[in-house]
């Protein structure tokens, strides 16, 4: 494990079976507190700010999805679980892939929310190089001001949405930006994931496709696709109850698995 690990802030609720919340870009810990109530009766919840986000610190360089992972790595070592259920957000969902690569033997199951296995364009990368150096120059608030529009399809949650997203540091959005441009296409390992999956995909997502959610569960040995009807790109704030629903079914498939 890369010894440049950090130590994580983290929140937990529940008791039982250790599920590992892992959030988005640019986003933190906060984003799960819906699925809180109905989950807690199920699991231990355990929602951690990746690095540099919400109360994490936030080294220099970029940060790599395999980063990100092993910082998950030394939460779980330091809370002594030895396996776990994680559960990934969009960028999340990539540091999960990072994770279950490297260290299967420590994923009970696996959550995958409005996110997939391919790589970046060049064209997207491309992409997220030159928004990292506009943030460099200009901040963040072009960017979350954007983001905060387009990551949700319900108004009410725009504004609360963009203050999570205001709260993230410049450096922390360049190194994070340039991390995902880089990541490396995760597709062909799905065939080698043993552990039971879920995929969970907002119908009105305007940054994964149908098509991408159903091409991640159909690779995946042991996995099930769940569509939330009423959710873009947050479904666990736009549509819980079918989150915390297809979760809690995650749960009980874990149960009988062995790492």
């Amino acid at each position: 494990m890369n010894d440049q690990t950090i130590q994580l802030y983290f929140e937990e609720a529940g008791q039982g079976t250790p599920m590992i919340l892992l959030h988005g870009f640019p986003l933190d810990h906060t984003i799960w507190q819906p699925l809180v109530a109905p989950l807690e009766g199920h699991a231990r919840l355990i929602m951690p700010d990746l690095r540099g986000f919400g109360q994490s610190p936030a080294p220099e360089g970029v940060y790599t999805m395999r980063e990100m992972a092993n910082d998950v790595l030394a939460l779980m070592d330091r809370l002594e679980i030895e396996h776990a259920i994680l559960v990934g957000h969009s960028m999340g969902g990539y540091v999960t892939l990072a994770f279950a690569h490297a260290y299967p033997h420590r994923v009970a199951g696996l959550g995958f929310i409005s996110t997939h296995a391919a790589p970046d364009t060049p064209d997207h990368a491309a992409k997220r190089i030159d928004n990292a150096r506009k943030v460099a120059r200009l901040g963040t608030g072009f960017l979350t001001k954007d983001m905060s529009k387009k990551i949700t399809n319900k108004p009410e949650l725009v504004e609360p949405i963009r203050q999570i997203m205001d709260k993230v540091p410049k450096q922390t959005v360049i190194a994070s930006l340039k991390g995902m441009a880089e990541r490396p296409d995760s597709t062909p390992l799905l065939a080698l994931i043993s552990a039971p999956a879920v995929v969970i995909h907002g119908v009105e997502d305007k940054f994964v496709s149908l098509e991408k959610a159903q091409d991640m569960a159909q690779l995946l040995p042991r996995a099930w696709l769940v569509q939330a009807p009423h959710a873009g790109h947050m479904p666990m704030m736009s549509d819980p109850e079918v989150v915390a629903g297809a979760l809690r079914e995650l749960i009980q498939a874990s149960a009988s698995y062995q790492p």
